[in-house]
């Protein structure tokens, strides 16, 4: 039981409630406001749910103040130097590192679930050649319920184990099938002798008539990159997951709505928006002039990339990937990559500029993400696409999460009315104007 208490005391009605003072094992306490409402007739307020916690977890956590992040514990520096995607996977979803015979078996399963039915993979054909990769992805995880409802009962153990690993292994396939789509190339089928990450990239560039090597350079930075986005503790998309799977949705629908969450250009789509402000700046010369359009609030100009509603001092994937972005552009032969170089001197500059410094507005992860993505050749379209390949990890481990509490219960926030009173319906003969 809690020990320490906050008393509210409505200076109304003079009722005083007490709130129990919560402590997780890191990070702020919280106040339990469950009874509030029953004993002092009121809601909170907290538009976007900037200090609410929506949930107990204990798979992720962030100290936006000091520039931590941890999965399950476990500094994602530390991971991003030692580990793979396919351990930190196993790690978000069981809680603990595999032994190498775990991760061995994980590996194997996930291999075998790649391929997607013949039936499905059909409806991309039946998109518009120029329909949104994100919109093609969305709409194919959702249909994926009508091909394998034998297995989607949320109460099975089993069931849930076999839906974690059938959806982190098909969806580079539905990714790259969106792809070859868009491009109008043939549909290059898995290849479960590859690693994840080297068996996306022959999805999505290998053709029939001709053989294709995947760079392990490619494959090393992709694994990174899906390290990075893996998951972060109770973003839009994630806590859109959890909503919809609080209602007992089948689990691909409930996948299918994070997709369409992190579709946003203010969530997963901010790293293309990267690119696009960089080719809008064009040179190292205009940036001087952009960045006094980005200070200036009736500009519509805005500087992508730069802080985070988290972090406030600077975010830890950045400096990660910062770094291999210098590796991949100067192993792929881009080293001279105007928009890397462009992106490296208004880095520098913005950080000298006291507007900037004041307001903590550093570099995060998508500043240089699609800087990366761009060299490896993959087109903007699908840059959320790769981001949504990564973030199902983490979508998958708060499902679990969810839906093994016995005290799991649907999602119902309330709201603050500013709408109309009580009002009596008038015939349309009587009503005048």
């Amino acid at each position: 039981m809690p020990s320490k208490s906050f008393e509210l005391k409505n200076s109304s009605s003079g009722l005083t409630t007490s709130l129990p003072v919560r402590a997780g094992t890191l990070g702020p306490e919280v106040l339990d406001i469950a009874s509030l409402y029953k004993e002092q007739g009121v809601f909170t307020f907290d538009p976007a749910f900037g200090a609410t916690a929506s949930c107990e977890s204990k798979i992720t956590y962030i100290d936006g103040d000091a520039g931590v992040l941890l999965y399950r514990g476990y500094p994602v520096e530390q991971l991003a130097e030692k580990s793979s995607f396919m351990e930190v996977a196993y790690l978000l979803i069981n809680a603990e590192l595999p032994t190498a015979r775990q991760l061995e078996a994980f590996s194997h399963s996930i291999s075998r679930h790649t391929m997607i039915n013949e039936s499905l993979l059909r409806f991309f054909n039946g998109f518009y050649h120029s329909a949104h990769p994100m919109a093609m992805v969305s709409a194919v995880v959702a249909s994926m319920s009508a091909f394998y409802h034998d297995s989607m009962d949320i109460h099975d153990p089993r069931h849930r184990e076999i839906f974690s690993h059938r959806i982190i292994a098909k969806l580079p396939s539905i990714a790259a099938a969106a792809h070859k789509h868009s491009v109008g190339q043939p549909f290059i089928y898995p290849n479960n002798e590859l690693d994840y990450c080297s068996n996306l990239l022959n999805m999505f560039f290998a053709v029939p008539c001709e053989h294709y090597e995947v760079d392990p350079v490619a494959a090393k930075a992709l694994d990174l990159l899906f390290i990075l986005h893996a998951d972060h503790e109770q973003n839009a998309s994630t806590s859109t997951v959890r909503l919809a799977g609080s209602t007992g949705a089948n689990p691909y629908a409930a996948i299918s709505a994070g997709v369409s969450a992190l579709w946003g250009p203010a969530h997963g789509g901010a790293n293309e928006a990267v690119l696009s402000m960089l080719e809008q700046i064009g040179s190292v010369e205009n940036i001087p002039k952009y960045l006094a359009m980005a200070k200036d609030r009736s500009s519509y100009f805005r500087l992508m990339g730069f802080g985070h509603r988290v972090y406030k001092n600077f975010d830890p994937r950045a400096k990660i990937i910062r770094e291999t972005c210098h590796e991949v552009l100067h192993k792929l032969g881009d080293e001279n990559n105007p928009l890397f170089e462009l992106a490296l001197r208004l880095e520098e500059i913005a950080l000298q500029d006291e507007y900037f410094v004041s307001r903590k507005l550093y570099p995060n992860v998508d500043f240089y993400s699609g800087i990366i993505y761009s060299a490896l050749g993959i087109p903007r379209s699908m840059f959320t696409v790769m981001f949504a390949i990564a973030r199902t990890v983490g979508w998958v481990a708060h499902w679990l999460e969810m839906v093994s509490d016995p005290a799991m219960r649907i999602g119902r926030p309330r709201q603050l009315y500013t709408g109309p009173t009580r009002r009596d319906y008038v015939s349309v003969a009587l009503r005048r104007g």
